[in-house]
């Protein structure tokens, strides 16, 4: 049962690796490795209960985060053009707090 599970997130991660080079735009390419990412994070949970070790848990769980960091900053990157750089003074969101 854990084989098959084990079998077909390979699947569906070899899947998302291809969206990530096909993808036909930059957000697509992110979507596509975040979800990667995600399915590393299952695949060492299930890795963790199959072979008895609790440990891979932890493991698991410090990916997630460094996953969600890693998409947020790309993301900004993409949309911003650097991650220190400021934001536009037409940004609506940044005129609120004025």
């Amino acid at each position: 049962m854990f084989a098959a599970t084990t079998l077909a997130l390979g699947v569906a991660m070899i899947l998302m690796l291809i969206r990530a080079v096909l993808g036909p735009t930059v957000y697509d390419r992110v979507l596509a490795v975040n979800s990667f990412g995600t399915k590393t994070v299952l695949l060492l949970g299930v890795l963790g209960f199959l072979m008895g070790r609790p440990a891979f848990l932890d493991i698991a769980l410090l990916y997630a985060l460094i996953n969600f960091v890693g998409t947020i900053a790309i993301l900004k990157f993409f949309r911003y053009g650097g991650l220190m750089t400021a934001m536009d003074d037409e940004d609506p969101i940044r005129q609120e707090g004025r």
